[in-house]
């Protein structure tokens, strides 16, 4: 199968728009996530990063703006930065904000921007509290501006192939399902070394109730969520933190009930050594079963009665199969590098920017948007995970009594 060049997004020719305009909240000292989403950013030469409120200390902020890859504003703050962006002219001004800021750095800067009317995409948990969360989302809905979470394994394409699968019922109704996310990297005591990103998410005040779950448990809650269609109805909660003098979680688990009857285990951990970023699902439905892992994420597995594995590569899928049916044009239209090339973690952040960069087009050209969490992941998402791991806290207190979402 020949590479298809680039990406053409519903409705606009790529080569004839306007490069949008990026500004950073955060990203400047060593936090490692912005490397991934700027090379997103960059992928398709529709989008670039053009400004920067890059650290909380106004003289780094402006010293990391200065020793940046590439050229870009800097400014002191991002108070500063929606001040002056916004009397740039459309076209010159930032057309959407990044915020890579720890968790308890998130709430301000996205108020602040929703505000102005800048578009907003967001790195996961959404904010430190549920209230926060729902705040946030009241803000979104009476602003009408595009608002994104960073679940970056829903961008994976096998995952929206998985969705696809699942929720068209080719499998049958959803019976159980076990979302889970292990890492190794806090089996020991790290924070107590100054590591920067094991020093802040194992401290309540910048982390939030839980460590492990508003760190990973929020991506396999998401994980769930997105390839069942189904909604999280109860949870039952077992919180634990293996190294002493820890002060929040290193291991997460929950069983939940879905919104259809059927169960679900969400899980995550921190301390399970030899596991680097081991997220994955298998969704065990009336008809058959679907596997799929973040580390060997070009393949879905499918499992059936007859003892059948069925195997589907991204790229390699055909436009009708004999088991499934008609692929949907629309996925099979997003692939742009032939089976066997391996798509990744570049490649499904990417995805989810060039969706969100559909809703800001369309924002800007004062057009509807379809911000539903179909395409990636909206601030009601970030409402509902905060309440997930809020739920599991209240639970894992309460002997595991079942606490409902």
């Amino acid at each position: 199968m020949p590479a298809t060049g680039f990406f053409r997004m519903e409705g606009h020719s790529v080569m004839s728009n306007r490069v949008l305009n990026v500004g950073l909240v955060g990203g400047g000292g060593g936090a490692f996530i912005v490397n991934p989403h700027q090379k997103a950013i960059h992928f398709d030469g529709t989008r670039r990063v053009t400004c920067g409120a890059l650290h909380e200390d106004p003289a780094k902020a402006l010293e990391f703006a200065r020793n940046w890859a590439y050229p870009i504003q800097g400014y002191a703050s991002y108070d500063e930065m929606i001040e002056k962006e916004l009397k740039k002219p459309l076209g010159e001004r930032m057309d959407y904000a990044l915020i890579v800021t720890p968790n308890f750095v998130h709430f301000d800067p996205a108020m602040k921007l929703i505000k102005a009317g800048i578009p907003v995409f967001c790195e996961k948990p959404l904010t430190i509290t549920a209230r926060q969360a729902e705040q946030l989302a009241a803000a979104v809905d009476k602003a009408k501006v595009p608002f994104g979470i960073a679940h970056t394994y829903i961008g994976h394409w096998t995952s929206r192939f998985s969705r696809w699968i699942v929720t068209s019922g080719k499998l049958g109704a959803v019976r159980w399902a076990d979302s889970y996310y292990l890492q190794g990297w806090l089996a020991t005591r790290l924070e107590t070394s100054g590591q920067q990103q094991a020093s802040w998410r194992t401290d309540p005040k910048r982390a939030g109730a839980s460590c492990c779950g508003g760190d990973i448990g929020t991506h396999a809650f998401m994980q769930l969520r997105f390839v069942t269609g189904l909604e999280v109805k109860t949870v039952r909660g077992m919180i634990e933190t293996y190294l002493k003098g820890r002060q929040l979680d290193d291991h997460f688990t929950t069983y939940c009930e879905l919104s259809n009857g059927g169960k679900a285990l969400i899980r995550a951990s921190q301390i399970c050594i030899g596991h680097k970023n081991d997220l994955g699902i298998e969704v065990a439905c009336e008809k058959g079963s679907l596997a799929w892992r973040q580390e060997d994420a070009e393949l879905v597995t499918l499992r059936l009665p007859s003892g059948v594995e069925r195997q589907y590569w991204r790229a390699a899928v055909p436009a009708e199969d004999d088991f499934l049916g008609k692929i949907p044009a629309d996925l099979l239209a997003e692939t742009t590098i032939p089976s066997g090339h391996v798509e990744a973690f570049h490649d499904a952040f990417a995805r989810l920017h060039r969706f969100f960069e559909q809703d800001v087009r369309a924002y800007n050209d004062g057009k509807p948007f379809k911000c539903d969490g179909t395409r990636y992941a909206n601030v009601h998402d970030g409402v509902k995970h905060m309440r997930f791991v809020e739920a599991a806290v209240k639970s894992a207190k309460a002997n595991s009594k079942p606490v409902a979402l």
